[in-house]
């Protein structure tokens, strides 16, 4: 099993908090649940940190059963359609994104 995520750090302008995330469920949401080969998809609203952590927004993560079905899913066209929703969700925060893919262990 095979996790790929995506860590959005930063922090929204005030005030479109709830517009960011309206966008994450509306929008990205049943996008990032039609990526070839997902088997799960969870998205999770930061609540608190550590001192000193990261200002992590959100984190997403999608299940795939092997790494070439995580390359499929990028090679994707599907792809494209989220990431031109996350290109107009980020312009409500100061921040980026990156991906990480997690092999799972236990």
């Amino acid at each position: 099993m095979f996790t790929r995520s995506a860590i959005f750090e930063g922090a929204i302008h005030a005030g479109r908090e709830e517009e960011f995330f309206r966008i994450v469920e509306e929008k990205l949401l049943p996008v990032w649940k039609r990526m070839p080969n997902a088997q799960a998809v969870r998205v999770m609203r930061t609540g608190r940190g550590d001192p000193g952590a990261a200002p992590i927004i959100m984190v997403q993560e999608i299940d795939y059963p092997s790494m070439e079905a995580v390359e499929e899913a990028l090679a994707s066209p599907v792809r494209l359609e989220g990431r031109a929703i996350t290109d107009e969700m980020m312009s409500m925060c100061d921040g980026r994104f990156y991906h990480l893919v997690y092999q799972r262990i236990a």
